[in-house]
């Protein structure tokens, strides 16, 4: 072989070295698991000064569209700025979000949008964690009647257990506005394109309900997957404190990354709130698309399409027995929670389900009503539903009035739990039920 013949194979295996590199990294970069995540090219300056990192996508908060937003069907929010406040379950070093136009008649025009860390209790950023967000690059996106859209992730350093202020602005109306009623956390409204102002003065508006947002996700070095708690308004949290994020599954996060830190044995998981007030694992609302969608039918969006999403938890069935004019049937009920198990189970997720709670006192309540919640609930312990069970009812009930709540754990309604209850729901469950192994023969 010549000096020259050797010289030209050399550059060809070199230059073949390269293509197949290049090729396994597209190939990760592009996967849902653990990656790489790059800065996109094009980007303002300071969203890629900071150097690239690993870790794994994962939803550090997440609520579920709802309902179509009274009195928005003419102007919806065109013209004003929308700054929803959310609270995250686990830190990350970038972020993304999701927007939903569900329940809008026009296409939804999003011309500005940005993430930043809260920086106090308003609507005021952290010192420099301002980002504009992108959408395949570009500053606007088109969301269609009925869909959703995901931006870019942008660099920044995420806190867990923080506040974080998501903002978009649209100058035209899309119709009804697609939104979660009850967030139990104030967020803010701005007349005109505020939406990097960093001060929050100009954010005069402050409403107690998360607008367009589904979700935020984040590229996290300590999380490894996600837990989706699916249910009503019990989850929801529509009795705990505003602004203090006494939620149970709040709760659970905490205990949860308190343990991981204790250095015991259990996931590292984020956990994610997908609760809707008057949920039915059954049926569905009014309207098409349906206000307030069933379990059944919101299942694949709302759990199963969550990013990271390793374990599910279920809280359902009390409106099934509430809101039927007629004796729910507890067969149809533990049906229809099956049928989640298995869809579950085909994407491989463990399902943890919560027993059913006392509400004797509720102007809903009957003896006949309770006797179907009793059968669903010993359905339920047999372990023939779920793949594990968090009894709540045994840990709220009245030791002496079973068939209510505890004096202590009731808001004072006879339904929902007080912010004592909803700890108490957190702290009996046992955190080694969040491991990915034993599903149930079902």
């Amino acid at each position: 072989m010549t000096r020259r013949h050797g010289y030209a194979l050399l550059t060809a295996i070199v230059a073949l070295i390269v293509v197949v590199s290049a090729a396994i990294y597209a190939g990760i970069a592009s996967g849902t698991g653990r990656l790489t995540d790059a800065p996109a090219a094009g980007r303002a300056p300071g969203h890629s000064a900071a150097p690239a990192s690993s870790g794994t996508w994962v939803a550090t908060w997440a609520t579920s569209p709802a309902a179509a937003e009274p009195g928005t069907a003419i102007n919806g929010m065109a013209g004003r700025s929308v700054r929803n406040v959310v609270h995250t379950s686990v830190a990350g070093t970038s972020a993304r979000i999701t927007l939903s136009n569900l329940y809008g008649q026009a296409p939804l025009n999003v011309t500005h949008a940005s993430i930043a860390v809260a920086g106090d209790a308003t609507a005021a950023a952290a010192t420099r964690t301002m980002r504009r967000l992108t959408f395949a690059g570009a500053r606007s996106v088109v969301v269609p009647a009925g869909g959703q859209v995901t931006s870019d992730s942008v660099r920044i350093a995420v806190p867990r257990g923080g506040d974080v202020l998501v903002t978009t602005y649209s100058p035209t109306s899309s119709g009804p506005v697609t939104y979660h009623p009850h967030a139990r956390q104030i967020s803010y409204v701005a007349h005109g394109d505020r939406t990097e102002d960093v001060t929050g003065t100009p954010y005069t508006e402050r409403t107690s309900v998360w607008r367009y947002l589904t979700s935020l996700d984040v590229l996290s070095d300590e999380a490894e997957g996600t837990v989706v708690v699916l249910g009503d308004s019990i989850t929801d949290g529509v009795t705990a404190t505003v602004g203090a994020d006494r939620r149970w599954t709040d709760v659970l996060s905490g205990r949860l990354w308190a343990a991981v830190e204790d250095g015991r044995d259990v996931p590292r998981y984020s956990v994610v709130n997908e609760g809707i007030s008057g949920n039915q694992v059954l049926a569905d609302g009014l309207g098409r698309p349906s206000d307030n969608p069933s379990g059944l039918s919101r299942f694949e969006r709302d759990v199963l399409e969550r990013t990271g999403a390793e374990v599910v938890v279920i809280d359902l069935g009390i409106n099934d027995i509430l809101r039927n004019p007629r004796l729910a049937d507890p067969q149809r009920i533990t049906g229809g929670l099956r049928t989640l198990v298995t869809r579950a189970h085909a994407r491989g997720l463990k399902v943890v389900g919560a027993t059913l709670m006392p509400f004797e006192g509720h102007r809903g309540y009957t003896p006949a009503r309770d006797a179907v919640r009793q059968q669903v609930n010993a359905e339920i312990r047999s372990g023939q539903v779920f793949d594990a069970v968090v009894d709540f009812d045994r840990a709220l009930r009245d030791p002496y009035a079973p068939r209510r709540l505890r004096g202590d754990y009731d808001s004072g309604d006879h339904l929902h739990p007080s912010d004592l209850g909803y700890r108490e729901m957190a702290e009996v469950f046992e955190l080694k039920l969040l491991r990915k192994a034993g599903q149930a023969q079902l």
